[in-house]
């Protein structure tokens, strides 16, 4: 069993909740502090008091809010254990703002590469639009945490040709893991052994790394707001954050903070403005930066009320988490968030279904073991009974119905996604380019795969209370309740849902993704797709299996003796069905049934021991058959007399035993073969495909609707050696039917027989009801 030992004591504990009784006040669960953290109550009262007792106006003006503005220098300064003999402080909008500074600024020199963690914010991504490398480089976590940095020493400075930046985050704000900052020194001075991939500049046929010095540009937005960052012993070139994720309060305010080697790396400035300057002149190219470092780049007025906020938060932090013995109040906050992270961690792991199979993925390297390898975060997303995936979208919901904050996406870091997703390059593509995807919305399938993830992350007011809240609305709403009873709970509170979410409540239920016609029974299949729409007749869906292939002997010619029969393709025209065989093969006969009888002779033949009146449809496509088939005397028969089920009387085709086939795309994908999913699905000749995202739930349907026509479910398809066929190509796989057999541990039941209701075919003709893919699947 997992336990859980607080890190602050009952009366600290106290403290700080009374900080934040709106949470109680407004019954949420906050659990987004990778986000932004929250601000305490005194904290912003506090500033305001400050505000109101003093008159701060523009610094150029007045001494006062100079002095709190370098005043709160220092505290950052204090705060990271260094001092401004060391480092620089130059105030920013965020830390995307101070990695856009150092984008705009580092001088490359003639050599000089620029290196990005593939785990990192998009911001830095960002820097790639600016940097004026030689070469651009993405890195992976291993190439820059690993023992991969060179052993040959520093460098001789003669052998200097340029200067290399290498930008990696301290902390994944994805799954919380912490880069080990002992890179920072290795890289400095030895430089990397491996450049990473390059994604842009030219080619160099020898590797030249060695003559460029190595700089290091820490994004530390993530890790500074939950752990302490000691600038006396790891020394990175520029420091990124943003203090409303330590703080809560104020918004609108970050620092770079520049090291003197970094400093020095700066190239000469391409903008100025504001008090950037001692003079410019107007009538003439002349002007003269200031001689203070950090003046030179905080272009045009500081946001001084904000950055005079930032004190009130230092002050707060050190008042609810003192210093205790040997933990100062940054290390308190990163031992309590790691707690907790590591109680989650666990609790989760023990969430299983009634099957023994596990409800939750878990994203993270190194566990939960070493605070100094993983912060106060946990991603995962959640799986269902049979092993697929829940979109992340609707974890969104339930939470959001629960009172619970949490995030779900990729959360700003695509490469971490892609990394923990394992996404190759083809499925991104498939994600962002031919689906759509954009950052921040809820496309959270494609296919049955997760395109983000689930994100819980802790600050210093998070409660172990907020974690079992979390931890119960999993156990209720994913193995208590039936995914029926979930939509169905989601659907009846939309309303209270922000807007984004209540477009996906629209996605909740199953759709209609693809409708298969087989109009020459045993031969391939038309497909309808992508918002496609198919007339119904009293039959099924118009033109299924109403033609099909007979021997001499007037049987009818199936897949079981004739695997070729999958590659007769048919097309469905205005007026005409068109058969073809391979690229320059096709015959064509009439879609009318009129036309057809026009000229043919009458014949019987029969379809599971029940006999079938129909029509030859002549020379011609029958002399076509028997070419392409290697078969002698076969021939083109149509239905044309009422055929019943011998159950209850029902209007069939020329199928085997219902008027349509249905299959769970879920239940397919279970399989995991190795070979493309559409493949596997049409190995099973279903009409309707249906994608429930839960593998054989619909084995357990009695009855649905599909875009408002009702069915009944006359029972589960029990599967012959006709699935073994691979309908693109004709070849026989065995395995399929022995993998089936150990699902379903000894039964061979996939798919699922349905009939209309028959008060919806009464009078149907001259109705125009269709189904259209898109339709809602409702399970009654």
């Amino acid at each position: 069993m997992s336990s859980y030992h607080p890190e602050f004591s009952a009366s600290e504990q106290s403290k700080i909740d009374a900080e934040f009784s709106r949470l109680a006040k407004n019954r949420s669960v906050y659990l987004d502090h990778a986000g932004t953290t929250l601000y305490a109550e005194n904290q912003v009262k506090a500033t305001a008091e400050e505000l109101q007792r003093n008159v701060f106006c523009n610094p150029h003006t007045c001494r006062l809010t100079g002095d709190f503005v370098d005043q709160v220098r220092f505290k950052v300064l204090e705060f990271f254990n260094t001092t401004a003999e060391d480092y620089h402080v130059i105030f920013t909008a965020n830390a995307t703002a101070a990695l856009s500074l150092v984008a705009d600024n580092f001088d490359f020199g003639s050599s000089g590469d620029f290196h990005f963690c593939q785990e990192n914010h998009t911001s830095v991504l960002g820097m790639r639009e600016r940097v004026q490398a030689n070469g651009i480089y993405m890195l992976r976590e291993n190439e820059i945490s690993g023992r991969l940095a060179k052993e040959n020493g520093v460098r001789k400075q003669s052998e200097k040709t340029g200067n290399s930046l290498v930008t990696f985050s301290a902390q994944c704000n994805f799954s919380g893991y912490k880069i080990p900052l002992d890179a920072i020194g290795s890289i400095q001075n030895g430089g990397l052994s491996k450049p990473g991939k390059q994604i842009w500049g030219s080619r160099r046929e020898k590797e030249e790394s060695t003559q460029n010095d190595y700089y290091i540009c820490l994004d530390a937005a993530s890790f500074v707001a939950t752990s302490p960052l000691d600038l006396q012993k790891y020394r990175p070139d520029y420091v990124c954050l943003s203090f409303y994720k330590i703080f809560g309060y104020p918004t609108g305010v970050g620092a770079l903070l520049v090291s003197r080697r970094g400093a020095e790396a700066f190239g000469k400035r391409r903008f100025f403005g504001g008090g950037t300057i001692n003079y410019a002149y107007p009538h003439a190219m002349d002007h003269q930066l200031r001689e203070s470092f950090h003046q030179r780049y905080e272009d045009g007025t500081l946001p001084f009320l904000a950055i005079v906020g930032l004190l009130e938060g230092f002050r707060t932090l050190e008042r609810l988490v003192p210093k205790t013995g040997e933990y100062g109040t940054m290390e308190r906050i990163s031992r309590h968030v790691f707690g907790l992270a590591r109680y989650l961690e666990n609790e989760l792991k023990q969430l299983k279904h009634p099957n023994g199979e596990p409800l939750i993925q878990l994203y993270n390297k190194v566990g939960y073991q070493d605070k100094s390898r993983q912060g106060g975060i946990v991603a995962f997303n959640v799986r269902t009974e049979s092993g697929s995936f829940v979109g992340f979208g609707e974890i969104a919901c339930v939470a959001a119905l629960h009172g619970i904050l949490l995030r779900t996406g990729c959360f700003c870091n695509i490469g971490a996604c892609q990394f923990y997703l394992n996404l190759d390059e083809d499925a991104m593509d498939a994600i962002y380019k031919r689906a759509g995807r954009i950052c921040g919305d809820y496309f959270d399938l494609i296919d049955g795969q997760p395109t983000g993830a689930v994100r819980v992350s802790f600050g210093y007011m998070t409660t172990i209370r907020d974690v079992e809240e979390f931890l119960k609305m999993l156990r209720s709403s994913y193995l208590a309740t039936k995914p029926q009873q979930r939509i169905q709970f989601i659907e009846d509170q939309a309303e209270q849902l922000p807007p984004l979410l209540k477009e996906r409540v629209q996605l909740l239920r199953p759709k209609l993704l693809q409708m298969a016609i087989f109009p020459v029974k045993s031969c391939a299949a038309f497909k309808i797709e992508t918002q496609g729409s198919w007339p119904l007749t009293d039959q099924g869906l118009k033109y299924d299996r109403e033609w099909m292939i007979v021997d001499m002997n007037g049987m009818a010619l199936t897949q079981k003796r004739c695997t070729e029969l999958c590659l007769i393709k048919p097309v469905i025209r205005s007026n005409q069905l068109e058969l073809r065989f391979g690229d320059d093969s096709s015959v064509s006969v009439p879609l009318s049934l009129e036309d057809q009888a026009a000229d043919s002779a009458k014949c019987v033949s029969k379809v599971c021991r029940q006999p079938v009146e129909g029509l030859d449809c002549g020379d011609e496509v029958a002399q076509w058959l028997s070419q392409n088939l290697g078969l002698e005397g076969l021939r083109l028969l149509r239905q044309s007399g009422q055929r019943n089920s011998s159950k209850d009387q029902q209007k069939l085709s020329l199928v085997n035993q219902a008027q349509f086939l249905l299959l769970n795309k879920s239940s397919v994908r279970s399989l995991q073969f190795e070979e493309p999913l559409d493949e596997t699905v049409d190995r099973f000749r279903a009409n309707i495909i249906i994608d429930t995202g839960c593998a054989f739930e619909e084995l357990a349907y009695k009855a649905l609707s599909i875009g408002g026509i009702h069915f009944q479910v006359e029972g589960p398809c029990q599967r012959c050696d006709m699935i073994c066929i691979n309908q693109r190509t004709g070849e026989r796989s065995p395995e399929t039917l022995t993998t089936i057999s150990r699902l379903q541990k000894g039964r061979m039941r996939f798919g699922i027989y349905i009939t209309r209701i028959p008060q919806d075919t009464n009078n149907l003709e001259g109705k125009d009801q269709h189904m259209t893919c898109g339709d809602i699947v409702l399970v009654e």
